[in-house]
């Protein structure tokens, strides 16, 4: 597995990181979590993020869709550059641009499926409209439990309100932190399903960390991480490839 090059900046990039870096701490004590990072993911493409623990999985995911702020670097979502923006323009664009899928559903017990979709909208001060409510539900296959409540509601289709929930703004990028890891097979299998045809009918761009070589052979290409630094990455392959790589991984030595 060769290291890929740096991507040119182009128009059908989706997110585009350059030269990213990020450090909690400072002086003895600071620890890099992701090391002069620079990927590009092209316009209605399915991306995977895999690594070992403490890889900077999550850390490239937060910085990435405007959640943290890197030390150094540049992120830009379309053809915005997220880190010159205040902390209101930044929230702004995270609200209308991008959305957002976590291992927890993090949907608000007391508003129905309905209610807990239309959220981001009135967040952002705008009306939803209840066709397109009920359209996002129709989209994840949960047109039927629009009066539903959380507690009311399986596992899987609570994902899948969350999934409603970031789509609803019709965002330029979904992001998703181990969104089936909460999930049986089964389940997990059906929103990676959704998460794929998103990809493949409606243009839908996404980028997945997950430590499951089931999900991400769902992707059409696999990025490795290790201590920070892309180490390489897959386009097409099977499961049994990409855990392959991934348990090498665990032996790369640590940067001193």
């Amino acid at each position: 597995m060769t290291r890929t090059p740096a991507a040119p900046t182009t128009a059908t990039d989706a997110i585009r990181l350059h030269a990213l870096t990020k450090q909690y701490g400072t002086g003895d004590h600071a620890v890099t979590a992701l090391d002069d990072v620079t990927l590009a993911f092209p316009r209605g493409s399915f991306t995977a993020v895999m690594g070992p623990s403490g890889s900077g999985k999550s850390t490239l995911l937060q910085c990435a869709a405007g959640l943290d702020r890197p030390t150094s670097g540049s992120v830009r979502v379309g053809g915005t550059e997220l880190t010159g923006l205040s902390e209101r323009r930044l929230t702004l664009l995270r609200r209308e641009r991008v959305g957002f899928v976590f291992q927890a559903f993090n949907l608000l017990p007391s508003l129905t499926a309905e209610q807990n979709v239309a959220l981001p909208l009135r967040l952002a001060g705008r009306r939803p409209s209840r066709s397109d409510v009920r359209e996002a539900l129709r989209q994840v296959g949960l047109a039927d439990r629009a009066r539903h409540r959380p507690t009311e509601l399986s596992g899987g289709q609570q994902q899948r309100v969350a999934l409603a929930r970031a789509l609803i703004t019709r965002p330029d990028v979904l992001f998703g932190d181990e969104p089936t890891g909460a999930l049986d097979t089964r389940t997990g299998r059906e929103v990676l399903d959704l998460l794929r045809d998103l990809v493949d009918r409606e243009g839908q761009t996404v980028l997945m960390v997950t430590h499951d070589p089931v999900a991400a052979a769902r992707a059409d290409r696999v990025v490795y991480l290790v201590d920070g630094r892309v180490h390489g990455e897959l386009t097409g392959a099977d499961t049994d490839t990409i855990a392959t790589h991934l348990t090498r991984l665990e032996t790369v030595p640590c940067r001193p």
